[in-house]
């Protein structure tokens, strides 16, 4: 038995946080696969995992072994699906991480499209609004709605992004005028906790100087959906992404207010870590997105 294969299994294990689960996601036994780990930490001289009854966990040596072989282990498997790719042949699985916003709404068709598309590939999409550590957790490509910042990852644009001031006609008919978004700190408003400053709102004078306004009010979510609900309902202003708001808008369910005050320096991209051989399963992946979101909608 080779050692790669025993590597594979240790990584495999370690995924999927137990044998039993590891066997059930790769279709080998539980006790083949417990074969090929002992046989690996023999072949180190090393304890790489903890084994109870009921718990499961990484040794020191353990942590330091499963880092650096997932990574040649991505390494080889990338360096064969450049070679495959020839051939148009994508197989394997793609870990894919996005945020619920993106998942949950109209512009997550995306990903079941390219899933359709390409029914060879295994989709492991972790709907997760946190900004998850690609390499350490064994992700393919993030999606990621935000500004973008200095990284080690790499980044393509998919997408324009902006967030919108709404309320409903019937609030804004009992609250009178809003002249300037200062007015926002006078007013209730519904807070979405997933934003970095959820409850200080960033804004852009004309002059392209930035500030923002500390807001409060009756409902705080951590969905922008529920954010649009309670705002439909007339609770108060939110802030919500726009493709959320949009078909609201259309209807006149919803207003926007000072669409010239907002920061327009945001974006929908597809990261992923620098890799010396980039799958060709992750290129795909990131060129049909690019070209979804470029198709009317």
């Amino acid at each position: 038995m080779d050692t790669l294969t025993r590597i594979r299994a240790f990584i495999d294990v370690v995924d999927a946080e137990g044998f039993s689960a590891a066997a059930r996601r790769v279709g080998k036994s539980k006790a083949l696969l417990s074969k090929y780990v002992r046989e690996l930490e023999d072949e180190l001289g090393a304890l790489l995992l903890n084994r109870t009854t009921r718990q499961f966990s990484l040794t020191e040596a353990g942590h330091t072994y499963y880092r650096t072989a997932s990574e040649i282990l991505k390494e080889i498997d990338n360096l064969a699906d450049l070679v495959r790719a020839n051939n148009s042949d994508l197989k394997g699985r793609l870990r894919i991480t996005a945020p619920r916003t993106f998942v949950d709404a109209d512009i997550g068709q995306s990903l079941v499209d390219f899933g359709k598309q390409h029914p060879e590939l295994s989709l492991e999409i972790i709907s997760d609004d946190r900004f998850v550590d690609l390499v350490e957790e064994g992700f393919d490509v993030a999606i990621r709605i935000t500004r973008l910042e200095d990284s080690t990852l790499i980044a393509r644009k998919l997408d324009d992004f902006q967030v919108l001031i709404c309320a409903a006609p019937e609030f804004l008919e009992k609250s009178g005028p809003i002249a300037h978004p200062t007015d926002l700190s006078k007013l209730p408003c519904i807070l979405d906790t997933n934003g970095r400053s959820y409850s200080n709102w960033r804004f852009v004078e004309p002059d392209g100087s930035a500030f923002t306004v500390p807001v409060r009010g009756p409902i705080e979510v951590n969905s922008p959906l529920a954010a649009l609900r309670a705002t439909v309902s007339g609770l108060g202003v939110s802030i919500i992404p726009d493709f959320i708001a949009r078909p609201k808008i259309a209807t006149g369910e919803l207003v926007t207010l000072f669409d010239d005050f907002l920061p327009r320096d945001r974006g929908i991209y597809a990261i992923y870590p620098h890799r010396r051989y980039l799958p060709a399963k992750v290129r795909t992946l990131v060129d049909f997105l690019h070209a979804w979101f470029r198709k009317p909608r």
